[in-house]
């Protein structure tokens, strides 16, 4: 005769048990070869993947995907983009990123590392981080670039879904962006928000209302020439500056995602100087 025992956990046990937690760890380094910008290297484990799409431009464009499905308390994300000399590297994600209610006490994670080499070209072109109520994300995105190299940076992040009336009075975010040249520090922005964001948000000195900012970064010998351009497509809530010859800053405010993209995608496509990701169209 054949025994068979079953354990049933009690409903505390299984309320007591942590739920499970995604983790992402993606490295993509571009190379030169015959002029064209191919795949150096690839490295991708857990919850994040790289997808190539094709394409008839000599730079190489990589696409970032959470299979999570977006990112919650104890969920953590690597990533590493290099590209090497002579290259030309363009990093999106294939949707906005989400970052969801945690469970208190808990922090979700996202480290990114950037690298440009000696007269490499890197495009850092995600769409937007959109934070739930009851969210708690903590991201840095560190970028060290040669003398030489050229940079397009966009950040993005959103404060609740507007079209839902969701509004975070309840939710944490720290986010910082350093750039780094041949090993100086360039550019340095932190931000750290917690408990009523949108009642910090509706103050006049800070967003007067707005649930939606974009930080953008473009560094390359040409950028004083493109700075009175780039002016001309500013709403009263944007601004953009010069900093030394090859440094614009740009930062915008709206009252949502939809105008935001609306201000930022002729803005992005001037400087990129070609047509943005396919994702950015969808």
């Amino acid at each position: 005769m054949t025994h068979v025992y079953s354990h049933i956990l009690p409903c505390t046990a299984l309320a007591n048990r942590a739920p499970p937690r995604a983790r992402g760890k993606a490295s993509i380094a571009a190379k030169l070869r015959n002029k064209r910008s191919v795949i150096g290297d690839l490295r991708q484990a857990g919850s994040l993947k790289l997808l190539f799409p094709r394409s008839t431009d000599l730079g190489l464009q990589t696409v970032l995907v959470n299979t999570a499905g977006g990112i919650t308390g104890g969920d953590r994300f690597e990533l590493e983009a290099k590209a090497a000399a002579g290259t030309e590297l363009t990093v999106t994600t294939q949707a906005a990123e989400r970052a969801y209610r945690s469970q208190p006490g808990e922090t979700g994670l996202i480290r990114t590392r950037l690298a440009a080499d000696k007269n490499a070209s890197l495009n850092w072109l995600p769409q937007e981080t959109i934070l739930f109520q009851g969210c708690n994300l903590d991201r840095s995105l560190q970028v060290d670039v040669h003398n030489s190299a050229r940079l397009l940076l966009c950040e993005t992040v959103i404060f609740g879904r507007a079209a839902m009336g969701e509004r975070l009075t309840q939710a944490q975010l720290r986010d910082c962006i350093e750039i780094r040249r041949a090993g100086v520090p360039l550019f340095h922005d932190a931000m750290e928000l917690k408990g009523d964001i949108a009642a910090h948000l509706a103050l006049s000195t800070t967003a007067n209302g707005a649930g939606a900012l974009a930080t953008v970064v473009y560094m390359s010998p040409d950028a004083a020439g493109r700075l009175a351009p780039v002016r001309r497509q500013l709403g009263p809530t944007a601004g953009a500056s010069l900093i030394g010859n090859d440094l614009l800053i740009l930062r915008a405010l709206a009252p949502d995602s939809y105008l935001l993209r609306r201000l930022l995608m002729p803005i992005l496509a001037l400087l990129h100087q070609r047509p943005l990701p396919r994702t950015w169209m969808i």
